[in-house]
């Protein structure tokens, strides 16, 4: 095979390949007080600059409290409206049910833009292991 065949050969397998990956990550957040409204201020630059990155936020522990109804941060400034925001533009928010039954919390004591996942920290373990690069605000 001469040089010329082996550039048609290399750029006919580079034209077969599929599109660049979409950019995967996963927001891990275990108190909501000192990491919410970075880590929503985060996936919302993000999504500004790269709009089709795949988000999931993963809340455990104390980091479940701003996805609760009524939920505010410092300022007084509800959680509820910029999680809606968000939501629609395809973030996923996912609470960590072990910290439901150790903190003796209920599902209906979230906003409906909530869902849950049977461990947090295994979720973010399985994300990582789909490619999902991951941050902790």
């Amino acid at each position: 095979m001469n040089l010329k065949q082996m550039s048609l050969a290399t750029m006919l397998a580079l034209a077969s390949l599929p599109a660049t990956a979409q950019d995967k990550v996963v927001y891990h957040i275990s108190d909501a007080a000192t990491q919410a409204l970075a880590g929503l201020r985060y996936v919302r630059n993000q999504l500004d600059t790269e709009p089709s990155t795949q988000v999931t936020v993963v809340g455990h522990a104390m980091g479940v409290d701003f996805l609760m109804e009524d939920a505010k941060d410092k300022s007084g400034a509800a959680y509820a409206e910029l999680v809606a925001a968000l939501k629609s533009r395809g973030v996923k928010f996912e609470v960590c049910e072990i910290t439901l039954k150790n903190r003796g919390l209920k599902k209906d004591q979230f906003i409906m833009e909530a869902d849950f996942t049977p461990s947090g920290v295994v979720r973010i373990t399985k994300l990582q292991h789909q490619g999902y690069a991951y941050l902790r605000p």
